[in-house]
């Protein structure tokens, strides 16, 4: 029926070369209609695109017959009432009359009634003489079925003969808006199970085996063991819940989502981790979730877990405002849960430092502005934390102090051609150390010589983070990610030589999808993490491949 609809409409409304109208009296059969929904209208060519209720498009003309073509707007419902194409004869290739047209129009709503009788010139593909009914193609490509008036005008044509049809149509033309379907809550269950295999040809902490961090590459030479070392896991597999709820004040909705990647006290194992715990109502959304410093948007599509070690990357725990939530413009603005980690450096064992303890007086205030268009978005992000330090010893000693962080993160994915995204992050700070995808500690200890109450206190660490990738589409199942990024922190004098200073990150993969939601691929990886003082650097290199199977169910909804 879509086809048949499609053909209607063309074959009135689009004037093709091969085919010349005259104007004859119209013989009409059965009313037939059929709605679609205007999905975008091209004002300068006059072509409305159409989506049915299969979802599946159209392109339509509407010529000049179509009056009050303006008044038609995206999300118009928009029915075709036509009566059913009849072929009247049919005949070997010969003159006819140009084009001539009888228009008649409801008052008050755009459209027109149309009715021809129309001659075509067209290559005979099946006859159904039982029906009866042709199929036929058009010079210029396009397939129609008609029904035949009567059967005997089929008689001594046969598939591929090239004939001229004459058949009546009438089209009514009619633009109506129904109101949309009331939303109904839904829930969405998604994820993948995702296999890591390869070989490191260096070596890494065996706690971060699948991943590749400078930070936790060898500070001294051989502090993993030896060389070359095979991996395997699935730790990268994720499960995770979405719903959505109409509600009085807008869409509510949530999100659950875990994955197998153990940390802290499950460094290294493959265990239930947690991601996103977050809900979010109209402008106001709570929970843990991406942090508004970050942009996850700039994360390269690459089959090594970790990621860049220049990105800020950080789920969080949040409460945020969303006042501008635009198609081509957003603004965020948060308050998250503070957290920090300072080095003692030399001074670690020292008894003084044994009962300092860190506090956090206020959350942390981060917020971003992003601007959007089909050039891909650029975004610019801000956060200004506090830390204090405690000194609860009963000594001659007040190490009590705090220090204030700050950072700037400008982002940018910009779209350079059809199969090309480029994905570039900087970001600027002191004491953001939190925030990074892959960074030690936000303060570092320094001396004072001569105060003998405070003798030794906190700075907070200036820290360089730079990220920049394309992903590259080679075809439909084939792509491409390749990039670099690098930190660079500027450790206060009191650090150990061997603490980290500078990381280096770059990838490149080849990936392939056979089928929609099955993926494979093989990634090159390098890193190299450098010392602070003592000159020593080391680096890692792995070749690792991935097979990643999605899966989504969606239960509700409209």
């Amino acid at each position: 029926m879509n086809t048949f609809i499609g053909m209607a409409v063309l074959a009135v409304l689009l004037i093709d070369p091969a085919i010349v109208l005259a104007q004859q009296p119209v013989s009409r059969t059965e009313e037939v209609s059929a709605a679609f929904t205007i999905e975008a209208i091209d004002h300068s060519t006059r072509v409305v695109t159409l989506r049915n209720k299969a979802g599946l498009l159209e392109e339509v003309y509407c010529g000049p017959e179509v009056q009050r073509f303006d008044a038609l707007k995206v999300g118009d419902t928009v029915t075709f009432r036509y009566f059913e194409t009849i072929v009247t004869g049919l005949s070997k290739p010969g003159a006819v009359a140009p084009p001539s047209t009888t228009v008649t129009r409801t008052a008050g709503a755009p459209g027109g009634s149309i009715a021809r009788q129309t001659s075509a010139t067209v290559t005979i593909e099946t006859i159904d003489a039982k029906t009866p009914a042709v199929t036929v193609r058009t010079p210029s490509g396009g397939r129609s079925t008609f029904r035949v008036q009567d059967a005997r005008n089929l008689e001594g044509y046969k598939a591929g003969d090239q004939v001229t049809i004459t058949y009546t149509r009438g089209l009514a033309v009619s633009v109506t808006t129904q109101p949309a379907a009331e939303p109904k809550p839904s829930m969405e269950i998604y994820g993948f199970a995702m296999l890591d295999i390869g070989h490191d040809f260096k070596q890494v902490d065996p706690d971060w085996f699948d991943t590749l961090r400078a930070t936790k590459l060898p500070s001294y030479e051989n502090q993993f063991g030896e060389d070359n070392r095979n991996f395997a896991g699935v730790r990268q597999s994720r499960l995770g819940v979405r719903t959505s709820s109409p509600t009085a004040m807008g869409e509510l909705k949530t999100t659950f989502e875990f994955e197998l990647m153990g940390t802290g006290d499950d460094t290294g194992q493959t265990t239930f981790r947690l991601r996103h715990a977050y809900g979010e109502l109209g402008a106001f959304g709570a929970g843990q979730y991406w942090s508004p410093f970050m942009d996850i948007d700039i994360f390269p599509n690459t089959i090594e877990y970790w990621g860049p070690t220049g990105m800020v990357l950080f789920r969080n725990v949040q409460v945020r405002w969303m006042p501008v939530k635009g198609t081509n413009s957003q603004l965020t603005l948060a308050l998250e849960r503070p957290g920090a980690s300072n080095d003692t450096g030399r001074l670690t064992n020292r008894v003084e430092l044994e009962n300092v303890t860190a506090r956090f007086p206020i959350p942390d205030f981060s917020g971003h502005y992003r601007m959007m268009g089909d050039w891909g978005h650029a975004q610019v992000a801000g956060i200004v934390r506090k830390f204090n330090w405690d000194d609860n010893n009963d000594d001659q000693f007040d190490l009590s102090g705090s220090e204030l962080g700050w950072g700037i993160n400008l982002t940018s994915a910009l779209k350079v051609t059809d199969g090309d995204t480029l994905r570039l992050g900087l970001v600027y700070g002191a004491g953001i150390q939190n925030y990074m995808n892959d960074s030690p500690v936000d303060a570092g200890i320094v001396r004072q010589p001569g105060n003998a109450v405070t003798p030794v206190t906190a700075e907070a660490i200036p820290l360089l983070g730079i990220t920049a990738f394309i992903d590259h589409a080679w075809s439909s199942r084939w792509s491409s990610s390749v990039g670099y990024s690098m930190q660079d922190n500027d450790n206060r004098e009191g650090s150990n030589p061997d603490a980290f200073r500078r990381g280096h990150y770059a990838v490149g993969n080849l990936l392939f999808t056979p089928v929609p939601n099955v993926m494979a691929g093989g990634e090159l990886q390098w890193a190299r993490r450098e010392n602070f003082s003592d000159g020593f650097s080391s680096d890692g290199l792995k070749i690792q491949f991935s097979f990643k199977y999605n899966f989504s169910a969606r239960i509700g909804g409209n």
